[in-house]
């Protein structure tokens, strides 16, 4: 599974939602600027998602967007093949053909465990998960040491 800005950026402004969840609608521009994503590209990375039904879109004032399921409902599997696709870490992978050194090449079975480990990873991995990650790193980062 190839994983680009687009999925990246996609599961934080996801991840941006979750972490305002009933808190009604969260304005895209207050996302942009949270997440550092330009405007008129985080419009591009909801589109699907608000058509796949993961969110959903409210226009007019007090608008924004918002999870249309539950955060424990939304695997990042999911959201990653809604954002960048279905294809595999490298070609080869599903499509044996394109070398000729597919039948007998140890670094392709190495690359299909690795496609199918991210897989399983991101298909056990709500979304959930990820605010419960993020409420630990914002406490850790509020913590003071002194010596």
């Amino acid at each position: 599974m190839k994983l680009s800005s687009r999925g990246r950026y996609g599961t934080r402004v996801l991840l941006d939602i979750a972490m305002h969840n009933g808190e009604g609608p969260v304005p895209l521009r207050d996302i942009a600027r949270r997440q550092q994503i330009p405007l008129a590209y985080l419009k591009r990375l909801i589109t699907p998602l608000v058509g796949a039904g993961v969110m959903r879109s409210l226009r007019g004032v007090g608008g924004g967007v918002l999870l249309a399921r539950l955060p424990q409902q939304v695997n990042l599997l999911e959201v990653i093949r809604l954002l960048e696709g279905t294809s595999p870490l490298v070609e080869c992978i599903d499509r044996p053909e394109v070398c000729e050194r597919s039948r007998g090449c140890a670094t392709r079975d190495l690359w299909t465990e690795l496609d199918r480990a991210a897989r399983q990873v991101l298909e056990s991995t709500t979304l959930e998960d990820l605010v419960e990650r993020q409420k630990i790193k914002d406490k850790n980062a509020g913590e003071m040491y002194y010596i």
